[in-house]
């Protein structure tokens, strides 16, 4: 007995065979990374009454992590890919309250004609392009903790985020929108952010980025940060410079679920004293043989304060040399010296999550460390 299949029959067995075509040919990684990197520090003024302090840091020149990176082929140049990071204090084993268990999670859609799609909590565009190119110490990994160019990133990474990077040639954009999520109400507490990078195989690397968070209660009121920078490379010499700028409107205050903070943190960080802050900084990295970075970088700051006793400026010198013992282990030395005046006394100008340590006039920072990666 013979059958014959319909052309809807026939139409259904090709997807299916088709579909078991590409799932046997398709490919999936999933990939387990991570640095540990912890230091002793020595820091003066660390608290309101003036005292130095000796610790163990909670990380280092870099912020210890662990992440899970994967994607799967879909064929025919499309994949999909996911992160998951958790940051975490090595002197404890606890993860950073600074943070949600996992700082970094998101997955997407990947093709190589159409560019990339990602949706969850991830970096946004105005932090990618400083890191990318312009970033003071630019070999080292992650976010560490005296960087203070990233406290003009809004927080670095943003929650609930639908991210789109386009890439032509050494051209690379970027463009998000974080969701506000609130019923009647569709861009309280969102934020949009833009950014362009120019990374060619030549020396020059540029970039520009913007971000606009909007009050989650307060809707009518902008959080508004722009960057632009650049970085050259001649034989092992490499030299950045950037400038960056917030300005906050006077009814923002700092409602901004999608943030790294509360708004009871933001008091605490003085973030909410503000109406601008611009920032100019600059660096020169050397590679010396082939394992020893040395790096000197000086940061400027200047911030009208939403009253007068918020105005205020700061100064920041950093010395750094960092020694590889192999190519996943390293050990560091550094030292930085910051002058705070008027109302940047006490603010959060250092580069990582948490209340700053600057409770006078001036402070010296120095550490010896010990950084590894798997």
């Amino acid at each position: 007995m013979q059958f014959k299949l319909g052309a809807a029959a026939r139409l259904a067995v090709a997807v299916a065979m088709a579909a078991f075509g590409s799932a046997a040919h398709a490919q999936s990684s999933v990939t387990l990374y991570g640095i540990v990197d912890t230091a002793v520090r020595y820091t003066t003024h660390a608290n309101a009454a003036g005292d130095d302090k000796v610790q163990l840091a909670n990380g280092g020149l870099s912020e210890s992590n662990w992440g899970l990176l994967g994607a799967e082929d879909l064929g025919g140049g499309n994949r999909v890919v996911f992160q998951l990071e958790n940051r975490f204090f090595p002197n404890s084993g606890a993860s950073d309250p600074g943070y949600p268990f996992f700082n970094t999670a998101y997955v997407g859609l990947q093709s190589s004609t159409l560019g990339r799609l990602t949706l969850g909590r991830q970096t946004n565009p105005l932090a990618d392009a400083v890191l990318k190119t312009y970033v003071s110490a630019q070999w080292l990994p992650t976010v560490y903790q005296f960087r203070p160019e990233v406290s003009m990133a809004q927080g670095v990474w943003a929650s609930n985020m639908a991210k789109y990077i386009a890439r032509w040639q050494d051209v690379t954009l970027e463009l998000s929108y974080a969701f506000g999520g609130q019923a009647g109400a569709f861009g309280a507490g969102s934020q949009i952010g833009a950014s362009i990078s120019y990374i060619p195989q030549w020396p020059l690397r540029l970039a520009a980025g913007y971000l606009d968070s909007r009050d989650a209660i307060n809707s009518s009121a902008h959080f508004k940060a722009w960057t632009a920078g650049a970085a050259y490379t001649f034989a092992e010499t490499t030299v950045n410079f950037g400038w960056a700028m917030n300005r906050q409107d006077a009814g923002f205050m700092g409602n901004f679920p999608n943030g790294p903070f509360t708004a009871a943190q933001l008091t605490a960080l003085k973030f909410n004293t503000f109406s601008s802050r611009e920032m100019f900084f600059g660096g020169v990295s050397q590679l010396v043989g082939d394992n020893t970075h040395l790096s000197a970088n000086v940061w400027r700051t200047l911030q009208e304060g939403k009253k007068q006793s918020g105005d205020g400026n700061a100064t920041q010198f950093q010395l750094l040399a960092d020694y590889d013992l192999s190519r996943a282990t390293s050990v560091y030395a550094e030292a930085d010296y910051s002058l705070y005046r008027g109302g940047l006394v006490g603010a959060q100008l250092q580069g990582f999550v948490g209340v700053s340590a600057a409770a006078t006039t001036t402070q010296l920072g120095m550490m010896v460390g010990l950084r590894h990666m798997f």
